[in-house]
């Protein structure tokens, strides 16, 4: 397979390339995709051992790549998508541009992979929030039919990007730089994740609440959701109150996560067990604990998730959405290209 990484020198642009080589992935040809100012700059990428120069849009897109996975931004992907698509290129897309079209698929391999076709050329790539709540519902949903959800999120400096990892790091060491948020982030709490809406919500609480309705497929669901950004790098945490339709088991509930494919069940309070973003950088699961009754209303669950934003949140969720493909036959090598 011709795989392009569109964003290649980013913070998910590098782990994607890291996940597609421990992944073993198929990649006969690698086009490591960035701005035409890398580009002139002569910048490189590691893949597999052998340095790799970052190429341009247009000449990547000439190639006719098999793939094209993309974490470049809502506005590279809405110009640059259709042109892969239209020479029959595959885009996994990792940015919020094609989400919410309902002409476009959004997944979760785990848990609606079997409605991509052959002809989905634009697929998406849910928020990193949102994969990780949704690992988490798809099997209690079923179970038990989520009628609300309330999802207070902390989430890790990686989700906006280097330059938010660097202001972290340069007020620890008293360093004055560059900001990425309008606050000091360390020794602190900004509940202010991407831009304010009219409703009052910021962009990422919506996108939690319609992509998880839509994942789920069930508009019924009722979600409300606040997002935090806190002074962490590793992962996202997640504290997240469920109301059913039925009531259940907690034995039930902890056996059904345990046995659902990509979550890994800590919760062993005694022995102080629970999910925490520390551990769970560099891993591929998403980890569910403090799982307990809401003893305040009847029907109801408490769960706290945690997952490396980076990986499951983002390009492991992309890479995986690729090998689906490929193991269906659903995207046929277009040749080897140069």
């Amino acid at each position: 397979m011709k795989v392009a990484v569109v964003g290649a020198t980013g913070l998910v642009g590098t782990i994607m390339l890291e996940v597609l080589e421990e992944r073993n992935f198929p990649v006969s040809t690698l086009y490591a995709v960035a701005s035409e100012k890398s580009v002139k700059a002569g910048k490189e990428v590691m893949f597999k051992g052998e340095k790799h120069k970052v190429v341009g849009m247009q000449d990547t897109i000439n190639n006719k790549p098999d793939f094209a996975i993309f974490s470049a931004g809502g506005g590279t992907s809405t110009e640059w998508a259709p042109a892969f698509a239209e020479v029959g290129t595959v885009v996994v897309d990792n940015s919020s541009a094609w989400r919410m079209d309902p002409t476009k698929r959004l997944i979760v391999p785990e848990i609606n992979a079997d409605v991509i076709g052959s002809d989905d050329k634009i697929i998406a790539n849910p928020n990193c929030s949102t994969i990780q709540l949704v690992m988490a519902l798809a099997p209690l949903h079923e179970a038990y039919t989520i009628k609300r959800i309330v999802v207070s999120t902390y989430q890790s400096v990686t989700g906006t990007g280097v330059n938010a990892v660097r202001q972290m790091k340069d007020e620890r060491a008293g360093v004055e730089g560059e900001r990425a948020y309008p606050h000091p982030i360390d020794r602190n709490c900004i509940p202010h994740c991407d831009v304010f809406m009219e409703n009052g919500y910021t962009k990422e609480e919506m996108k939690m609440v319609n992509e998880t309705r839509k994942i789920l497929q069930d508009d019924s669901i009722q979600c409300t959701a606040t997002a935090v950004r806190v002074p962490v790098m590793g992962g996202h945490s997640e504290a997240v109150n469920l109301e059913f339709e039925k009531d259940f088991d907690l034995a039930d509930i902890h056996q059904l996560l345990s046995e659902t494919p990509g979550v890994v069940v800590e919760d062993d309070v005694v022995n102080n067990v629970y999910p925490m973003p520390r551990y769970a950088e560099g891993k591929d699961d998403v980890f569910v604990g403090r799982i307990r009754r809401d003893e305040s209303k009847e029907k109801c669950l408490n769960l706290w998730i945690v997952a490396d934003n980076l990986r499951k949140g983002a390009a492991t969720n992309a890479v995986q959405i690729a090998e689906f493909m490929v193991e269906k036959g659903l995207v046929k090598s277009q040749g080897v290209g140069a």
